[in-house]
């Protein structure tokens, strides 16, 4: 049975690949993107693929798309998957907490308030499916991503949390934790730090810092993205699957080790050299 289906961010990356996925699996798909430039850019990557998908403008801070998105498709959607996110990075320190509250802004608190507003529409008939594109790093921390690993841990108590109150009134919540995929956002997350670090005037030593970006930038470090829309639009279909959906399956149990070895995590004063 065709499903009507929005998700947000696709006008690049995993949320683009999977919104023609879906599309090419004959759903009706409302893509939307951040800005207009993305809307004519979506537009040509759809005839290329050869699937029709209804493209809006969609800003996360904007409250009038907001009215507009909910006015013109609110009733009609099967499905809301939030995939919109950013990130920064750089040591948690020494982060400007304008930065900080920027990320939180748009990971939690404006997707958290998409999600309301269709889980709304979702309780009172009781039936529709919430999906929250997640990562790897909402189950683990990884150095220098602060804001980024902070605002993915939030989403997932507030999600998991969704779930358990709104299974009783018919309406399904999961995510989707992808590990670094190959579609620029990591790159140009790891970038942000360059906007405002300075070595010799912060006090974080700037070669850790500059190890995690080289890290990211390896070839061979972050997967192919095909993989990932693939699962997305698997798990984004069925009607039933976990809850917690991490991909690559190897980081899965690195997740499991990580939250493990956390127990015996010590802290004791840095001797000095």
């Amino acid at each position: 049975m065709s499903k009507t289906i929005l998700i947000t961010g696709a006008g690049s990356g995993l949320g683009k690949g999977t919104a023609i996925g879906l599309a090419q699996k004959g759903h009706k798909v409302i893509a939307t993107v951040e800005n207009w430039p993305q809307v004519s850019l979506l537009k040509n990557a759809a005839k290329e693929a050869g699937v029709d998908l209804i493209i809006e403008k969609l800003e996360y801070t904007n409250e009038s798309d907001h009215e507009t998105i909910l006015r013109k498709y609110g009733i009609d959607i099967d499905i809301f998957v939030a995939n919109a996110a950013t990130g920064e990075t750089g040591p948690a320190a020494e982060i400007p907490l304008e930065r900080f509250r920027h990320v939180f802004e748009i990971n939690v608190f404006r997707t958290l308030e998409l999600s309301q507003k269709f889980a709304a529409i979702f309780a009172k008939r009781r039936n529709g499916k919430i999906i929250v594109v997640s990562s790897t790093a909402g189950l683990r921390t990884y150095p220098f991503l602060a804001p980024y690993v902070a605002s993915k841990h939030a989403v997932e108590a507030i999600f998991q949390l969704m779930q358990l109150e709104l299974e009783p009134l018919g309406v399904q919540v999961a995510t989707i934790n992808p590990g670094p995929f190959n579609t620029g956002f990591n790159d140009r997350m790891y970038d942000t730090v360059d906007q405002w670090f300075q070595a010799g005037k912060n006090f974080t030593p700037e070669q850790p810092l500059r190890e995690m970006q080289a890290m990211f930038a390896k070839e061979g470090f972050q997967y192919d993205p095909q993989g990932m829309v693939d699962v997305m639009v698997d798990v984004i279909l069925k009607d039933t699957h976990k809850f917690r959906n991490v991909f690559p399956e190897e980081f899965g149990d690195d997740v499991k080790k990580y939250q493990e070895d956390l127990w015996n995590l010590e802290v004791s004063p840095k001797k000095k050299k």
